[in-house]
């Protein structure tokens, strides 16, 4: 399938990024709480594609003896990074840093106790590399976090009473096809078996564990959730519209009007669910 839309602006998507981070607070939550347990007080913890800093300033709090340093390629990310960090009362141990991944890390004085890498990954095209390079940054028993994999969010049941049943599902298949041409057209794109620990060990780490972490917003959900969800699947509809069938563009329609009561808006069984899968592994020498 041929997709126009690969490229991504970064920036043009920060208030959803922030808000999808923010949504996802509690999940992450949990992983660094769990990251927490596994590893002495980092000095320096990098935030490695950190967008507009919610989860670098999680971070920061997680570990409050720790200087955080949020990495990434859009400056008005890290603008929204830094302005975060002073509300939160962090900024005297809170920095940034601009550039693309993994050449960045290079300019960092000291190396990385905790690198934390949450979906920036695969945006790399060479991922051994990147991950690679990542090890390269860490400082002896440093620790590599990758946050990659998981499940797709759920934002509705199978049969919604409009349209086909099993929406979502249709959607997920051409995001997948979506997401194999962007990976293909990635420079240096070098295709990869995502088999994470067996990465992490051809970098010389030894990898410390995985754990999947569930996000859970029941039904009926908040206002502001509904917003993101609405905000996602605009997002499909406006990229995929040449790929749906008229059914499946016409329940779409339905769902992102807010005078249906079909919508997305108004419907009372609208919910989050989703999972995020979380690698560690250590440099020892």
């Amino acid at each position: 399938m041929a997709h126009d839309h690969t490229d991504i602006d970064w920036s043009r998507m920060a208030g959803h990024l922030e808000t999808q981070a923010e949504l996802f607070t509690p999940l992450y939550e949990r992983a660094l709480a769990w990251l927490g347990h596994k590893q002495t007080e980092p000095g320096l913890v990098v935030d490695a594609g950190s967008g507009p800093g919610v989860l670098s300033c999680l971070l920061a709090e997680a570990f409050p003896a720790a200087r955080v340093v949020a990495v990434d390629g859009a400056e008005p990310l890290l603008e929204r990074a830094r302005a975060r960090a002073e509300r939160l009362g962090v900024a005297d141990r809170f920095g940034t840093l601009t550039g693309e991944l993994p050449g960045i890390l290079d300019d960092l004085d000291y190396p990385v106790d905790l690198l934390w890498a949450s979906r920036s990954l695969h945006h790399l095209g060479d991922q051994r590399a990147g991950i690679a390079a990542f090890a390269s940054r860490l400082a002896r028993g440093g620790t590599l976090a990758l946050m990659e994999g998981g499940l797709p969010a759920r934002f509705l049941p199978r049969d919604i009473g409009i349209g086909r049943p099993g929406l979502q599902a249709r959607l997920d298949a051409l995001e997948e096809e979506w997401f194999a041409q962007m990976r293909a057209e990635l420079p240096d794109s070098v295709p990869e078996v995502e088999d994470w620990p067996a990465l992490m060990a051809s970098a010389g780490l030894r990898h410390t564990g995985t754990r999947s972490f569930m996000l859970d917003l029941p039904a009926p959900t908040t206002d502001r959730a509904r917003a993101y969800v609405a905000a996602s699947l605009g997002r499909v509809r406006d990229v995929f519209a040449d790929h749906l069938d008229a059914d499946d563009r016409a329940t779409l329609d339905r769902l992102l009007d807010p005078e249906d009561t079909a919508s997305v808006h108004r419907r009372a069984d609208v919910f989050l669910l989703a999972a995020h899968t979380v690698h560690t592994a250590v440099r020892t020498g």
